[in-house]
This record gives structure tokens, C-alpha cells and sequence, in this order.
């Protein structure tokens, strides 16, 4: 299949999708407005499963491009608010979508998911980088990317019950359970400042040392954090 035959299944399948009220497609509707005959689907995606899980990969595609042009200041706690305000508004540009990407399905094998928790894990690392972490970069996105899918996909599901301002109490009520002052220097402890070390070599790798011996670095990090 070519990639523009690619391309236009896919289109028509958001499109379609968007229209729908209950958010699901039929393959037969699909096939009908790409042009495109059903075996010509099924030899790309196998089954409806499979255009589902690319049609979730290629939002989260559109979704990274939109992060990769917001901009990286030098205080990565305010980038990190910013990062959440932006995916609710993305949540609620793109509600089929979303709602595609984030809510489970059977058997789905999507990586879109576990691709924006990696985004927001380096996002994080920049944070714990400073000091101002109190948790494993990818232990706290598991808290935060649990709490910021709940309020979008809850202002798609019901905008009646949960207002607009239910995203700014989460993010704060969440942030101040994370966050913390960076320590001063020689007063954060042992764990701080190992969880420290560990993120800031994420950030900026040193060339300081052979590949094992950076490998034993972060395992004894890891223990002492």
C-alpha cells in the first residue's frame, strides 16, 4: 500500500470517528470514503483493531509535533505547568481522539499511551534535575499523567459536572505532592541528592566515564535513592 493510500484511510477514519456520536467506525464506512476496497484495509491493518491502534499513534504523532514547539525555558517547573495546561487543551481540541488514545481497549496494541508517559518522564527529569523532585521521575508521571487523563477525559465525558477550573485544582493539588525547593546545597540528604545526580546524568550524559562504569553509576544511584 502506498503511503497515500495510507494516508487517506487514515484521514477518513478520523473523520469518521469525530462524526460519530458513541466515537467507534465501521471498517465498510472507512474503506467507502478512502476510496479504497476492504481487502486493501485489512493487508495494511490487519483488522479494525489495528487501524484503531495507528489511527491513537498517529494522534500521539500530532500531539508530540505540538510539544515539541512549546518552548523550553530555564525553569522546567514552569514548563512542566505549561505542559499540563496544554495537554487539556489538546484533550479538548481533539476529544475523539483523545479518547482514543487514553481509554483502554482490548487487546489494543497502540503505543501512544506509553509514548506521552515517556514525553512527560524527561519532562520530569528536568525537574528532579534541579533538586526539586520529591519522587522517581517515572514514578511521579505515573501519578501525574493518572490524574491529568482522568480530568480531560472527565471535562470530555461531563463538562456539566466538572468545570473548567477542576484542571488548575488537580495540576496544584498533584504538583504540591511532587514538588519541592531545591535543597541547599549539602542539606537535602543522601536519597535528594542521589535522585539528583541520577536525573541530572539523564539530562546531560557525561563522557567522563566508560558505558559500565556509567551503568554501575546509576545502579548504585538507584540503591542509594
Amino acid at each position: 500500500m502506498s503511503t497515500e493510500t495510507r494516508a487517506a484511510i487514515l484521514e477518513a477514519a478520523e473523520r469518521l470517528l469525530v462524526a460519530s456520536e458513541d466515537h467507534d467506525i465501521a471498517t465498510r464506512a472507512v474503506c467507502e470514503a478512502a476510496g479504497v476496497t476492504q481487502p486493501v484495509l485489512y493487508r495494511q491493518f490487519g483488522d479494525k483493531k489495528g487501524l484503531l491502534d495507528a489511527l491513537a499513534d498517529t494522534g500521539f504523532e500530532r500531539y508530540a509535533a505540538r510539544k515539541a514547539e512549546l518552548p523550553e525555558s530555564g525553569d522546567p517547573v514552569a514548563d512542566l505547568r505549561l505542559g499540563w495546561d496544554d495537554h487539556m487543551d489538546w484533550a479538548s481540541a481533539n476529544p475523539a481522539l483523545y479518547q482514543l488514545m487514553f481509554v483502554p481497549r482490548p487487546r489494543s496494541r497502540s503505543l501512544a499511551r506509553r509514548r506521552v508517559f515517556d514525553l512527560l518522564a524527561k519532562a520530569l527529569t528536568r525537574v528532579a534535575a534541579t533538586g526539586g523532585l520529591c519522587a522517581d521521575p517515572r514514578d511521579a508521571a505515573q501519578v501525574v499523567l493518572s490524574a491529568n487523563v482522568g480530568a480531560a477525559l472527565n471535562r470530555i465525558a461531563q463538562p456539566e459536572l466538572f468545570d473548567a477550573e477542576l484542571s488548575h485544582r488537580m495540576r496544584d493539588t498533584v504538583f504540591a505532592s511532587l514538588l519541592a525547593e531545591p535543597p541547599a546545597v549539602g542539606t537535602g540528604g543522601t536519597s535528594a541528592a542521589a535522585r539528583q545526580l541520577r536525573a541530572a546524568l539523564e539530562v546531560t550524559p557525561t563522557e567522563a566515564l566508560e558505558p559500565e562504569e556509567s551503568a554501575l553509576l546509576r545502579r548504585w544511584l538507584e540503591r542509594l535513592d
